[in-house]
């Protein structure tokens, strides 16, 4: 399937295809202040509709994932980072997207605090 997202004034527009049948909800210390509810898919099913000059990063930690976020607004629609293998990767805040049912989605918790 595929989904359109954007931020809250529409400066960061993308679009994700694949199948949305579960998210992540982190107790980071970004996370829990985001809220955000993460869905995982390979960075090449994102595609941006808007100018990647218009996103802005965010990094703590060890670095390793690019909270992306548009300096206008504020809005954390995805992050990027490499899993394990080497595959490129975003985490879709589907809080973002539009006509979802966050309601019918199964949350896996994670426990980002305690790493």
């Amino acid at each position: 399937m595929n989904y359109q997202g954007s931020c809250h004034c529409g400066k960061i527009a993308f679009e994700v295809e694949g199948e949305l049948s579960g998210v992540m909800e982190c107790n980071c210390s970004m996370c829990r202040r985001k809220s955000a509810l993460m869905w995982f898919v390979a960075r090449d099913q994102l595609r941006l509709l808007t100018p990647e000059s218009a996103l802005a990063t965010y990094t703590f930690n060890k670095h390793v994932i690019q909270h992306r976020f548009c300096p206008t607004c504020g809005i954390h629609p995805f992050g990027e980072t490499v899993d394990p293998q080497g595959k490129r990767m975003v985490a879709v805040n589907v809080r973002c997207l539009d006509a979802v049912d966050l309601a019918a989605l199964s949350v896996k918790h994670y426990d980002g605090r305690a790493r």
